[in-house]
């Protein structure tokens, strides 16, 4: 029976200073057989390149791309490995959740990444939502993904000129050459969200650069959704400046706080009422920071491939646990 599984290679980016990487333990603890399973660390400061690197090495006919903070499940390599018997399917991903043991402002963090009004169809990536379904790139994120190696090499890898977004653009090229992607919400990683505000506002403002990075690389129908946090910002300047002679000019922005106010009551069964409070400035700022990052990326100077200086990988591989 042993035999009958497909070969998985568990790939890790980290820093080169990284001495504990929490994903590399999870990733030897997989309920898999040993001798089917690989584990690379790769080592660098471009995570893009990391992953190519990497990619080019393993062995594994399966590929599972985990961040160096994502703690997987014993069980997730078993339940994965299913939804590739279906020839066609050539990507299996799920959600990366928040521990119910973080902290206090980092479980707010989570509230906010899972709202609809914040993040949209791609809250699906931060909470398990629905069944397993055929998806997009919306749903999927790269810091708990699984694809077969040939097809990821067809594609050449990650474009190392995004981060972060690299692997939004390699999906929607896997979903127009015909590959199917598969969301799966049980197929999950235990993962902290970002551990401060300034941390926080950071990733925000990073998102809404790569995705208008990925918009110029690789535009997609499916991108036309993002154009709505940068097109508020947008407005919001000239409505604030011209609402003293332009009454009408109010009327969005109060049908937004009401928008915000209904989502922070969706968010009460969940988050409490503490928590759902102190997410509501939080869902605002979402807008906002990631509005203005996409207006960056726009017009930001794409980052060349391939820089021997910078983006150096030591591949170290790692032993499964006995």
């Amino acid at each position: 029976m042993q035999n009958d599984w497909p070969s998985v290679t568990v790939i890790v980016p980290a820093r080169p200073e990284a001495d504990e990487v929490p994903a590399v333990r999870a990733a030897q603890a997989l309920d898999y057989p040993a001798d089917k399973l690989e584990i690379i660390l790769a080592r660098g400061r471009q995570p893009s390149v990391q992953r190519n690197t990497a990619l080019r090495a393993a062995r594994g006919e399966l590929i599972y791309f985990l961040d160096d903070d994502s703690l997987a499940l014993p069980g997730n390599l078993r339940r994965a490995v299913a939804h590739f018997r279906e020839p066609q399917v050539q990507v299996v991903g799920g959600p990366n959740v928040c521990p119910p043991d973080a902290p206090f402002l980092e479980q707010v963090f989570a509230l906010v990444l899972t709202s609809w009004v914040a993040f949209g169809p791609s809250r699906a990536r931060y909470a398990p939502v629905g069944a397993v379904r055929a998806t997009s790139e919306k749903e999927l994120i790269l810091c708990n993904l699984l694809g077969r190696r040939a097809t990821l090499l067809q594609h050449e890898g990650f474009n190392e000129a995004l981060y972060p977004n690299e692997e939004n653009a390699l999906l929607d090229n896997i979903q127009q050459a015909g590959g199917r992607l598969i969301y799966d919400p049980d197929l999950f990683v235990w993962r902290r969200p970002r551990r401060s505000l300034k941390q926080f506002t950071r990733m925000l403002l990073n998102y809404g650069r790569g995705r208008a990075e990925q918009v110029r690389t690789t535009p997609t129908p499916g991108s036309l959704l993002n154009f709505a946090p940068p097109l508020f910002v947008a407005y919001l300047m000239p409505a604030l400046v011209l609402n003293w002679w332009w009454p009408w000019g109010w009327w969005p922005l109060a049908l937004y706080a009401v928008a915000i106010g209904a989502q922070g009551l969706v968010l009460l069964p969940r988050g409490g009422w503490l928590r759902s409070v102190c997410a509501l400035p939080l869902l605002v700022e979402t807008h906002l920071v990631y509005g203005l990052g996409f207006w960056q990326g726009l017009f930001t100077r794409l980052r060349p491939a391939g820089m021997p200086a910078d983006f150096e990988v030591e591949l170290q591989r790692q032993a499964k646990a006995h």
